[in-house]
């Protein structure tokens, strides 16, 4: 590197059109190819499942609106954690950390690679449904090599990431085409008396929100995608918001007057874009394959092909299986941004902080969140990893939106270059509240009981661990050995 390290920039150049892109383009991802059936089957109708799929995008708009202003407020690097860390304390910051690094992300990882493993083995499996062990096998060997790559070729991984996304929008763009064409041709029957058998209990309607916002994930870092674009050598673009709950900013100027003017209006034309586009899909799902069709399809988009494009429609099943394949490389590139900033603020083991020496990855952390994936997925199966990893992921949405609530009331003079109605956080918090103690009320799982239990865990590990410090030299040991065995150093801070 010719005697002189090289140095990470940030441009902030990103206009009203790229961050539009930027947001839509994180957004859409597997979960539209997998989540319809499963909303279809917890409400029970194909009418209610359309007003979930709509009512997710409107509280999508509303959550990424209030941390829009969350981020004006707090200008720093870290979202839900850094928030919570500075309104709630490292107690509860620490608890938020621990269920993301250890639970909430690799789950996330977990959850798309099921997609891309249905994908993958459906058209080998068309009068039955795939084993079980078959699409666990893949959609391992999918995490597997995907981690491998991003910790041996960042760029690599990103030089692909294009394919990833043409064939993402080239599979939506025929699934709409292919439902109006058919709506247009009077293929209504489906239609008819739509709300029949709506399932109005709490824990139903729960549940079936849990797996429409898997879909829109993402909204939760759509300011800092607007504001930032990492434009760095010699890491090229692997630190970009990609992933769920956890990928994090980039930097800090948030208080540019050109953010308060396009960050709102990117959020309003990105996100109803997106959910018109679902709700589009999600429409032409239901002209052409019956309520029972869809529910029982474990791979709706194949389904739906081989009845609308005959002998062609192992194309779906392809680009389908392309668009999760993406989102899974999409959600590596996030690679350890989380660990890097609890890192630095002695909340992770140092060794989650740093970056191979000569790939300049961030290899510890990647081989961390890959062993765990893989130990969610021996377990899980895709729609029990979803609701789990959205309740914990809406317990901290609901504590950091009560962070910007205490501070709109308490300190309403901080600066704040945008700003949104009280109403709108009130109306989030509401919702969260909502989604954390539907799936406990109706019919309350022990399952639930257990992820509690996980997350208050925390606190059995921060007060010994983080508080008192009662083992730092075996953590520096550790650190040591394992610094020497990966060949990896601390990272620059702002990696």
């Amino acid at each position: 590197m010719d005697g002189k390290r090289q140095q990470l920039n940030l441009r902030r150049e990103v206009g009203l059109v790229g961050a539009v892109a930027l947001i839509a383009g994180t957004m859409i991802g597997s979960g539209i190819f997998m989540s319809p059936q499963y909303v279809l089957s917890s409400i029970g109708s194909p009418g209610a499942s359309l007003v979930v799929w709509a009512c997710s995008g409107l509280l999508a708009i509303l959550a990424s609106l209030s941390y829009a202003e969350l981020g004006t407020v707090i200008a720093e690097s870290g979202g839900e954690y850094i928030y919570i860390l500075r309104t709630s304390g490292p107690a509860v910051a620490f608890m938020l950390i621990f269920s993301s690094v250890t639970f909430a992300r690799p789950a996330g990882v977990a959850g798309i690679s099921l997609s891309f493993a249905q994908y993958t083995v459906a058209p080998f499996y068309t009068d039955c449904a795939p084993p079980v062990p078959v699409v666990k096998c893949v959609a391992a060997v999918a995490i597997l090599v995907l981690a491998t790559v991003n910790c041996l070729n960042v760029r690599l991984a990103m030089s692909i990431q294009v394919v990833f996304l043409v064939a993402k929008v080239l599979a939506l763009v025929v699934i709409v085409i292919g439902g109006v064409t058919m709506l247009v041709n009077g293929h209504v029957h489906n239609f008819e008396d739509s709300f029949a058998d709506t399932n109005v209990g709490i824990s139903p309607i729960g549940i079936a929100f849990y797996q429409g916002l898997w879909s829109y994930d993402g909204w939760n870092n759509l300011n800092y995608a607007f504001t930032f674009v990492l434009f760095a050598k010699p890491l090229g673009i692997w630190a970009m918001t990609f992933g769920p709950f956890g990928s994090l900013p980039l930097g800090n100027d948030m208080t540019s007057p050109h953010v308060q003017v396009n960050l709102p209006r990117a959020v309003l034309i990105a996100i109803p874009m997106v959910t018109l586009l679902y709700l589009l899909v999600n429409v032409s799902y239901l002209t052409v394959l019956t309520p029972s069709e869809l529910m029982s399809s474990s791979a709706v988009a194949v389904t739906w092909g081989n009845k609308v494009l005959g002998r062609w429609g192992w194309v779906m099943s392809v680009a389908a299986a392309l668009s999760a394949f993406g989102s899974l490389n999409g959600t590596f590139f996030s690679g350890g941004r989380v660990c890097f900033v609890a890192a630095r603020e002695g909340h992770m083991p140092g060794i989650l902080a740093m970056a191979h020496i000569h790939r300049l990855t961030p290899s510890p952390a990647l081989i961390f969140t890959t062993g765990i994936s893989l130990l969610v997925l021996l377990i899980g199966d895709f729609q029990s990893i979803v609701n789990f990893f959205s309740f914990t992921a809406w317990f901290f949405y609901a504590i950091t939106i009560s962070g910007l609530l205490y501070l709109k009331v308490k300190k309403p003079d901080l600066p704040r270059p945008y700003k949104v109605p009280i109403i709108i956080p009130v109306l989030v918090l509401i919702a969260a509240v909502f989604l954390v103690l539907a799936p406990i009320i109706d019919n309350p799982q022990i399952e639930y009981l257990y992820v509690s239990l996980f997350i208050f865990s925390g606190i059995l590990v921060y007060i010994p661990v983080i508080h008192y410090k009662l083992c730092p030299g075996l953590l520096t040991r550790m650190t040591l050995f394992l610094q020497l065995f990966l060949e990896v150093a601390p990272a620059e801070k702002n990696l």
